[in-house]
């Protein structure tokens, strides 16, 4: 007999929170990320990452509505589920695949990135494709193996790597004396009509907060754990970014290229810092950082598929788990190998990965709003269920509404220039069909919707119980 239960009460606050801050990567975002910001905001990007972790924190406090109520595997998906319906979870949950499985192509490609730079340094040179093959291997097998190992290598990896950077900038910092940079507070130089893009790129760098209510079923004391990572992996790597940027800015100022040209500012900071010695330490953790990103996303993206199919909307044995490990071991199988197949191909085309990290990172942040959306808009209807709901619970979804479509808008307009201006009706093509996919699901197994409300109900109930 198939075993379908995951390993119960093995993650604590801290080891969800290692899940949800390697999944936002904070040193992939000061490696590659800041630059980009800075060429949409220049002097501004820190004021971008403040407005977008504050956005963010709205949609997380109607996220945390769920989270504080109920728990199961599966993430939002779920949550929408039993807010918006089966159709909307279901378009929540196959949204969130698309997402997790773009961040972990991301994760992929910028660990290739950063190991070619330390071979080069050696003097050596070995296949992008090995390289993937090394991260994606090695993710796999650790997600495969045991979700706790897991987590408390990415706390490990991704702590050591934003010390190393947290140390740099205050290297740089003191080497102008903390004086206040007044560039950057300069309101006569606010590129007001850049900065919804700004925002854009900070939502970018940001997803993946929400992870920790993947693991509703392997967390310790859930109702109080999870919707504690969920916002403190918010507030630590918002005023990370905040930090880190306004630094950057003032680091690398005056250096012979301008930030937003820099491939890789943390480098330059150091040279400019007179700490070149940092140069390889400062590699290695972003190296280890994007290792850690992509194993994170392979554990959240595949408790969702697990979830789905648990619930029957993929074939049953997606809902198997591993007899020894506990683990979603088919579902991990199936995200490790995507993960690498794709970035893979897009090789063998004769494409770089510094591209391929751009367009995965870009293609994956639409998988994210949409869920963000559903969620906020489940919330209420959620509390209503409940006989909870209140005028400040309507007001509260009304505002995380106006602040998404800030990067709804700012993603598509002004047009971006070929390929990112064709992502869009990409990811609108895997959406129709997903809702294709949903709607014959109905018609095939017309009971479905009962038996996936049923077994909601069932592990909300069983857990409850569990709690009392």
């Amino acid at each position: 007999m198939s075993n379908t239960q995951l390993r119960s009460n093995c993650l604590s606050f801290v080891e969800l929170l290692a899940q949800a801050i390697a999944l936002i990567s904070p040193t992939m975002t000061a490696a590659l990320i800041i630059p980009v910001m800075y060429g949409n905001t220049g002097e501004w990007s820190w004021l971008s990452y403040a407005l977008g972790t504050v956005m963010l924190l709205f949609v997380s406090f109607n996220l945390n509505q769920f989270a504080k109520r109920s728990t199961s595997s599966g993430s939002m998906y779920s949550y929408i589920c039993r807010g918006l319906g089966l159709t909307s979870g279901g378009l929540g949950g196959w949204s969130l695949i698309w997402a997790y499985l773009g961040i972990s192509m991301a994760g992929i490609t910028g660990f290739s990135i950063f190991a070619g730079k330390l071979l080069d340094m050696v003097g050596l040179s070995v296949p992008t494709v090995v390289l993937f093959a090394i991260c994606a291997g090695a993710a796999f097998y650790l997600a495969w193996k045991n979700v706790q190992l897991s987590a408390m290598l990415m706390l490990v990896l991704e702590g050591v790597s934003m010390l190393l950077i947290l140390v740099l900038s205050v290297i740089v910092l003191s080497e102008h004396h903390f004086a206040i940079d007044t560039a950057q507070f300069n309101v006569s130089k606010l590129p007001w009509s850049n900065v919804g893009l700004g925002v854009v790129v900070a939502i970018f760098s940001l997803v993946g907060f929400e992870c920790a209510t993947a693991f509703g079923d392997e967390a310790k004391n859930p109702l109080r754990n999870i919707p504690r990572a969920v916002i403190w992996s918010l507030i630590i790597s918002g005023a990370f970014f905040v930090f880190v940027t306004y630094a950057m800015v003032i680091g690398t100022r005056g250096y012979h290229q301008t930030l937003d040209q820099i491939d890789a500012p943390l480098n330059v900071m150091a040279e400019m810092a007179h700490v070149g010695l940092l140069q390889i330490p400062l590699s290695v953790g972003a190296m280890v950082s994007f290792f850690a990103l992509c194993l994170s996303c392979i554990n959240a993206g595949s408790r969702v598929i697990f979830a789905m199919g648990r619930h029957g909307i993929f074939h049953g044995a997606i809902a198997e788990t591993h007899s020894k490990n506990a683990t979603p071991h088919v579902a991990v199988s199936i995200m490790a190998a995507i993960a690498f197949i794709v970035p893979t191909v897009l090789v063998f085309a004769h494409q770089v990965s510094l591209d391929i990290f751009n367009w995965a990172g870009t293609m994956a942040a639409f998988g994210f709003l949409v869920p963000y959306v559903l969620i906020t808009l489940s919330a209420p209807f959620y509390l209503k269920k409940l006989g909870e709901l209140r005028a400040r619970d309507w007001v509260l979804c009304g505002c995380s509404l106006l602040l998404l479509l800030i990067p709804a808008i700012g993603s598509v307009y002004p047009v971006p220039p070929a390929p990112i201006k064709y992502f869009p009706y990409a990811y609108l093509a895997y959406l129709v069909i997903g809702g294709l996919w949903l709607s014959s699901l109905h018609k095939r197994k017309p009971d479905v919707s009962t038996s996936i409300r049923a077994e909601l109900e069932r592990t909300h109930a069983q857990f409850k119980l569990g709690e009392q």
